[in-house]
């Protein structure tokens, strides 16, 4: 069976994103109270007490930026949780956030979307499925509620 990666938001990105967000805005860090946010940069939860921050990002753009493909109006920015400061990453190789449902929105090589799917369990299945297809260069896995980025999943 074919394994994949959840890829976090790469660390010079999320260097950047704690200085200005992808809207020009600077990040507000704040003590989360409660936990249980979403954090892109380690993808695990956040617990209570942890400083986190709410930022946009663009991660079509930013690829687009190093890749030379042009998305056009696939191009979006939406708001992502992270660590307000320095940040180890993921300490599992597991796919994270797959305890709700999900929807695995499907990629071209030029950042078009290809279409989507709504994901209630065996999301290894799912993603074997989706990169059946030759067409798909890249994964985003996405909340259902809000369409937020959690992480993107690429073949090998």
């Amino acid at each position: 069976m074919t394994t994949f990666t959840a890829h976090p938001v790469p660390a010079r990105v999320l260097a950047e994103l704690r200085d200005s967000d992808d809207a020009g805005r600077e990040p507000v860090p704040f003590t989360d109270e409660e936990g249980g946010a979403p954090l892109r940069c380690c993808l695990r939860h956040s617990v209570p007490g942890e400083t986190i921050a709410l930022v946009s990002y663009a991660p079509l753009r930013r690829w687009a930026a190093a890749t030379g493909a042009d998305p056009g109006a696939y191009d979006e920015q939406g708001p992502v949780f992270l660590h307000a400061g320095e940040c180890a990453g993921p300490a599992s190789a597991e796919l994270p956030f797959t305890d709700a449902h999900r929807v695995l929105r499907r990629y071209s090589d030029q950042g078009h979307i290809l279409g989507g799917r709504l994901v209630e369990r065996d999301f290894a299945a799912a993603l074997a499925e989706t990169f059946d297809d030759p067409a798909v260069a890249f994964v985003h896995v996405r909340a259902v509620e809000y369409g937020c980025f959690y992480y993107e999943v690429r073949r090998g």
